[in-house]
């Protein structure tokens, strides 16, 4: 079992958080897509299980570059949990989707699991949310948006 210390964890999910900002504001995820080792396994429970970064990368610049997806410019972190024994984080990110310009807030929440293999390089990422409240925050958004739009 590989130790880490809190420090190197805490630096390097901020690290992975700033990626995530970056690829929100820019729409390129494949720095994002970078910071995962090359065996690397994400599983995102709707979409699926994603073996090598390639696959990561294929997946995440994809989906992320297809509306609605590519609405969901923010990811904030509501908490987050260190195992420095096992490198794992363990956290809520809320998954919001972009300001419609009137001061709203439409998000829906995941829990994550991160696996850290060291040298700022992620091995394992798994994403577990309620699909359908997921769906009803889009709903919800595209509604308001439709609102604005005939305002």
């Amino acid at each position: 079992m590989t130790t880490f210390t809190r420090a190197e964890l805490e630096r390097e999910f901020e690290a992975y958080q700033e990626r995530g900002r970056l690829a929100g504001k820019t729409g390129d995820w494949n720095p994002w897509a970078d910071q995962f080792t090359d065996d690397a396994v994400y599983v995102e429970h709707l979409f699926g299980r994603f073996e090598g970064q390639a696959a990561i990368r294929s997946w995440i610049t994809t989906t992320m570059a297809e509306f609605p997806n590519n609405q969901f410019v923010e990811f904030p972190i509501e908490w987050a949990m260190f195992d420095e024994d096992r490198g794992w984080i363990v956290c809520e990110i809320q998954n919001r989707l972009a300001d419609l310009g009137d001061g709203s807030i439409f998000q829906a929440a995941n829990l994550t699991r991160l696996v850290y293999a060291g040298d700022g390089r992620w091995s394992y990422e798994e994403d577990a949310y309620n699909p359908q409240a997921m769906a009803d925050v889009v709903q919800a958004w595209m509604h308001r948006r439709r609102e604005l739009k005939h305002a």
